[in-house]
């Protein structure tokens, strides 16, 4: 079809950005040029995200109901259109993949107003509020899950699943078999949570793994992500407690990690989830409490009724009950395998196949128009 310029756009957080990262790196080696639109967080993570430019724009979250707090919200939204019309008008994009969040209204919004064809993804079991408001503007809306809640009712004849896109270094490090802890052999568990998890696990986990019989804690090997101002108290705890860890505010080689890993403990974001299931890893979810949506929550129980993970209510989950349930997985290697097979039953590495696909049939449509 030829070289065409796509523009995706996707919120300032992990779960946005490496979905938008994959089909970036497919299209790419598919001959496009793409380019990447997001708020003035930018790529915070580091991923050195692979467009040709990377164009901030002005976006707002409502998160005060009051009329200055609405105001302000649109304000700064109508800023962000303004903004984005004009990189409509620079690079003149065939297309417009949107992956979630608030910092994507405002391209959409442009992209309709410059007859743009846009595609919209979706990760979690329930449909995102912005790409609930913004489906209506969709030609095309991609889903992981099905069903997938929170679709509106005229927007589901143009869903089509496909699954969440997972980076090349996934794909890659998910050809490393899953092989079950030996009876007496050493266990790696990593840890990670993001930024809103980071400290609870940070608070959690030390003690909970130090309940662990003495024979468990020395044959445990703990890779655990952790926020700058925990790293001093969470190395101690676990030198206290006499477990070998490694503990660090971010891992760059975070899917040689998983690789690596016999049992994963983390929050049940979309991405996590999607890649957990490609690499046939077991994980003990905990999804985030009190969100809008509850969309972890559903994504843990999607993985759990599936064998491939187990899901824990934060609220429920006191150092006791998660050193009991840690202990009793690493004492039953087979389990742990089965959960892995499981995991990898529900992995969809065709997805950023299947979502390019989708953007190269819009794109074409598009010009086409």
């Amino acid at each position: 079809m030829g070289n065409k310029t796509i523009l995706l756009a996707a919120g300032g957080t992990g779960g946005h950005l490496f979905p938008a990262f994959a089909v970036a790196e497919e299209l790419i080696r598919r001959g496009h040029t793409v380019d990447l639109i997001t708020d003035q967080r930018g790529d915070r993570y580091g991923t050195g995200f692979p467009a040709r430019e990377i164009h901030q724009v002005p976006a707002a979250t409502l998160r005060k109901r009051s009329i200055g707090g609405v105001a302000s919200t649109a304000w700064t939204l109508s800023r962000g259109v303004l903004a984005s019309l004009r990189v409509f008008s620079d690079i003149k994009p065939a297309v417009l993949a949107g992956f979630g969040g608030y910092p994507t209204i405002p391209p959409i919004v442009a992209a309709r107003l410059k007859r743009v064809p846009v595609l919209l993804q979706e990760q979690n079991a329930v449909m995102g509020r912005a790409n609930r408001l913004l489906a209506r503007f969709a030609s095309k809306i991609a889903l992981t899950f099905e069903p997938t809640k929170g679709v509106p009712y005229g927007a589901l004849k143009r869903t089509q699943l496909t699954g969440t896109p997972v980076r090349n270094a996934v794909i890659d490090w998910s050809a490393r078999p899953f092989r079950k802890p030996s009876v007496d052999g050493p266990i790696t568990l990593l840890v990670f949570g993001g930024s809103q998890g980071a400290r609870f696990f940070s608070d959690a986990m030390p003690p909970a793994l130090s309940q662990l019989p003495d024979a468990l804690r020395m044959r445990l090997k703990v890779v655990q992500q952790a926020r700058e101002e925990d790293l001093e108290r969470v190395e101690a705890a676990y030198r206290e407690a006499g477990i070998e860890a490694e503990v660090a505010t971010f891992f760059q080689n975070l899917p040689e990690r998983m690789a690596g890993s016999h049992l994963v403990v983390a929050r049940s974001g979309a991405s996590t989830v999607a890649e957990l299931a490609i690499m046939g890893r077991p994980a003990i979810l905990v999804p985030l409490p009190h969100a809008l949506d509850n969309d972890q929550l559903e994504n843990a129980t999607r993985a759990e009724s599936n064998g491939a993970a187990w899901c824990m209510a934060q609220s429920e989950l006191s150092p006791e009950k998660l050193a009991a349930e840690i202990e009793s997985l690493c004492n039953q290697p087979d389990k742990l395998e089965r959960a892995a097979e499981a995991a990898r039953g529900m992995g969809r590495p065709d997805a950023v196949v299947r979502l390019a696909d989708l953007i190269e049939e819009l794109a074409d449509r598009g010009g086409r128009r």
